[in-house]
């Protein structure tokens, strides 16, 4: 960067998650402490290229640290994927005077960072998604929250799964990442975990289902990452191996809902507090991450390049608390 920070934008893209409200939260308030401006950016890229821009002051990130979704707004923006939106970005953000930007977001939104950097812009990325999908960090924002909920949901599922002694497939979100169901599985004593890093067969999840009724359990939960299959198609091989009718639970987008949870909240404040102190010391092309206990910035390329990788020993400890 070439010269002092003067004016920062925030914007939150891609998928919500609980917590981007405080990370937005600490991104203006620290910024503001340093005696730099603060604009917020409204739905994402294509807010940035509509220019829909709207000063912050302190009171205006009141009373959202515990809110969940993103009072910004967020959307997907075909436009901004192109050269020819990337400069377009760039132009709207050089009228607006911003010397520096934080983006909000997943792995898309990360490209999308450094499609800016790579284009002059000063830019740092805080990960933000429920998917805990980002490489180079080992927890984002939201994944505690949609963990907790999960676990809230798959309770209240076991209670009618044991009442009607009957077999549960409860889908849940990770895209092509299997770590959310992994610790969902294991936090709440799921009989089978299925995600898309671990190969599996229907004959080896009947087995598994076999092996609780030989012990006289009655009812059995499947947590199924949605990048390792259907919950209806498992379901119906299920039912056709069992002879009995094995039911369905989608969780859909209510794991990405509700207040964020006390982690949720602190990991995004000091996350947003990290990415503005870097812009201040000039570094650009960095995304903000959590590794061991301590927050760091990585470049942003690592991010978004790889994909933050199951542990299987954790998927291996959750088989065995199944038996």
């Amino acid at each position: 960067m070439s010269g002092p920070l003067r004016r920062i934008a925030v914007l939150t893209s891609g998928g919500d998650a609980p917590g981007m409200n405080a990370a937005v939260r600490s991104v203006t308030r620290t910024a503001l402490s340093g005696g730099i401006t603060v604009v917020a950016v409204e739905r994402g890229f294509e807010g940035l290229l509509e220019g829909r821009f709207r000063e912050l002051a302190v009171g205006d990130v009141g009373g959202i640290l515990d809110r969940g979704g993103t009072f910004l707004g967020t959307s997907r923006s075909e436009r901004f994927e192109t050269e020819i939106g990337i400069a377009e970005a760039v132009e709207v953000l050089h009228n607006k005077q911003v010397d520096g930007l934080v983006i909000v977001g997943g792995d898309g939104s990360f490209r999308g960072a450094e499609a800016l950097h790579a284009a002059g812009m000063c830019v740092a990325g805080v990960p933000g998604t429920i998917d805990n999908d980002v490489a180079g960090t080992d927890t984002s924002i939201g994944f505690d929250t949609a963990l907790n909920t999960i676990c809230d949901a798959v309770g209240k599922v076991r209670d009618t799964a044991s009442s009607h002694e009957r077999t549960f497939v409860i889908e849940v979100m990770g895209r092509s990442c299997g770590i959310l169901a992994t610790y969902a599985g294991l936090a709440c004593g799921a009989d089978c975990i299925l995600v898309p890093e671990v190969e599996w067969c229907i004959e080896d999840v009947w087995e598994q289902m076999l092996s609780g009724v030989r012990r006289g359990k009655k009812h059995s939960i499947i947590v199924l990452a949605e990048g390792a299959g259907h919950a209806f198609g498992v379901a119906q091989d299920l039912s056709e191996l069992s002879g009995h009718n094995v039911r369905t639970v989608v969780l859909g987008h209510v794991q990405r809902g509700g207040a964020p949870s006390a982690f949720d909240r602190i990991l995004a404040s000091r996350m947003g507090a990290e990415a503005v102190h870097s812009l201040m010391a000039g570094r650009s092309g960095i995304a903000v991450g959590l590794r061991g206990n301590q927050v760091e910035t990585y470049p942003l390329a690592e991010a978004y390049e790889g994909q933050h990788a199951l542990r299987r020993e954790i998927y291996d400890l959750a088989s065995v608390m199944a038996q």
